[in-house]
């Protein structure tokens, strides 16, 4: 940028100089003819000679032929034929093919002179200025140029790269940062500026980054434990029934590995389900009615226990194989650990659809209602009530209602329905955004 703006203004100067000094000859040689004019007015054309600044000058009668000129210019032809215009009395023309100032250019002047006997002609020649004027105003603006140019090179370099040392800074840390060693930060710098920011994103993004690998470890180890421990179960009842065949009870150990790989493809089939709500793999959003949605899937659920209702009409948009499968999961809590009701709620409040589903079990306490939503976590009475359970289902649900963008949330029970909180009863709170239908008009 600034070799264009030294080159810019360069030409600008020399553009001006020449004009300038262009100008300054074209008046000398002007000033010339009119003094021969003069002198012709006065009939000493025998006087006429040149001036500083005029190479030559000439006389032109009416008839075109040179009655007077400067010593280099006699007994030579007429320098030039151009005459001035028609209304103008001088004319300037550079001429670059006079025999007697080959090979240089010259600016000629021509003056027009009115007598009785007819118009005469003066020219007064001068030499012309090349395009740079001089060597010397053309070697002092590349001079100035080049020095002008390697300041601001320097000064940028400099400049720049005391920015940007932080980023090389940040470059050498990041190089250090592998999959199995996500500890080291980027420094931040002191400055508020662009790096700062760049700084600071970095590391967010490594937190996001760790805390995912650790998520992903944990989640790795809880699920090979989950699935060795029916593997392992398996294994051994065919070894002991392989060992002893004729003492083996073959229907017992087919249904005790038939329950183990039930157990396996349960596992299976919520890692899958994980996987894809992990990858936001959701189904086709459609206008759902909440309340709709769960009156028909408790009329179509045995009902081991009672199940009491309270529906208020509530539409989201979201999916609705999704949508039955957190009811579903959070059905299953409940019944798992109810002691004889179950009590289902949809709600409008405050722009979103509210779906609680509580039960009169023993309850969370609060300092385990956040733990139960991590993956493969379960509490002791739940292994007891159901030890086939993943511990995968609530995580599931979790996840479909923040990807509709709700929440889910275990509560007291008696929190649901803004009673005094208790220690007995668990309630699970799915809040999801509802959805705007324009009235038909």
């Amino acid at each position: 940028m600034m070799t264009l703006l030294c080159a810019g203004f360069g030409a600008l100067i020399l553009t001006s100089v020449h004009t300038e000094r262009t100008t300054e000859r074209n008046r000398r040689s002007h000033d010339a003819n009119m003094r021969a004019i003069a002198l012709l007015a006065r009939g000493e054309l025998a006087s006429v000679h040149a001036e500083p600044g005029v190479a030559a000058l000439q006389m032109i009668d009416p008839v075109g032929r040179v009655v007077a000129a400067s010593p280099n210019m006699r007994e030579r032809p007429p320098m030039a034929t151009f005459v001035p215009l028609e209304g103008r009395m001088g004319r300037t023309e550079t001429l670059c093919d006079m025999p007697v100032f080959a090979p240089d250019c010259m600016l000629v002047s021509a003056t027009l002179a009115p007598r009785q006997d007819g118009n005469w002609i003066g020219y007064a020649a001068a030499p012309a200025h090349p395009w740079y004027v001089s060597g010397r105003l053309l070697g002092g603006v590349l001079v100035g140029s080049v020095l002008l140019i390697g300041f601001t090179a320097a000064g940028a370099y400099r400049i720049v790269g005391r920015a940007l040392r932080p980023v090389d800074t940040i470059r050498a840390q990041l190089s250090k940062i592998t999959s199995t060693d996500l500890g080291h930060r980027v420094p931040v710098p002191g400055p508020r500026d662009e790096i700062h920011d760049l700084a600071r994103a970095v590391n967010e993004t490594l937190d996001l980054l760790e805390a995912a690998l650790q998520r992903e470890r944990r989640f790795t180890s809880d699920a090979s434990h989950d699935l060795r421990s029916p593997i392992t179960a398996m294994r051994a009842q065919m070894e002991e029934a392989l060992l002893h065949p004729d003492e083996a009870d073959w229907p017992v150990t087919f249904a005790t590995t038939l329950d183990s790989l039930q157990r396996l493809q349960a596992i299976a089939a919520d890692l899958l389900t994980l996987s894809r709500l992990d990858a936001r793999c959701a189904g086709t959003r459609k206008p759902v009615d909440v309340s709709e949605l769960v009156a028909r899937e408790l009329d179509r659920r045995l009902q081991p226990l009672t199940i009491t209702r309270d529906l208020a009409p509530a539409v989201v948009l979201g999916d609705r194989i999704g949508l039955v499968r957190l009811l579903t999961n959070l059905l299953d809590n409940a019944e798992r650990h109810a002691v004889s009701t179950v009590a289902v709620s949809v709600r409008a409040e405050d722009g979103q659809a509210v779906l609680a589903v509580s039960d009169d079990g023993p309850g969370i306490p609060a300092e385990e209602r956040e733990r139960v939503f991590q993956r493969f976590v379960r509490r002791d009475d739940a292994r007891a009530k159901d030890p086939s359970g993943t511990g995968l289902g609530l995580p599931i649900a979790r996840q479909i209602a923040e990807q509709h963008g709700g929440t889910l949330t275990a509560e007291a029970a008696g929190a649901a329905d803004d009673a005094e909180d208790t220690e007995r009863g668990a309630c699970f709170v799915a809040r999801i955004p509802l959805c705007h239908i324009p009235a038909a008009p």
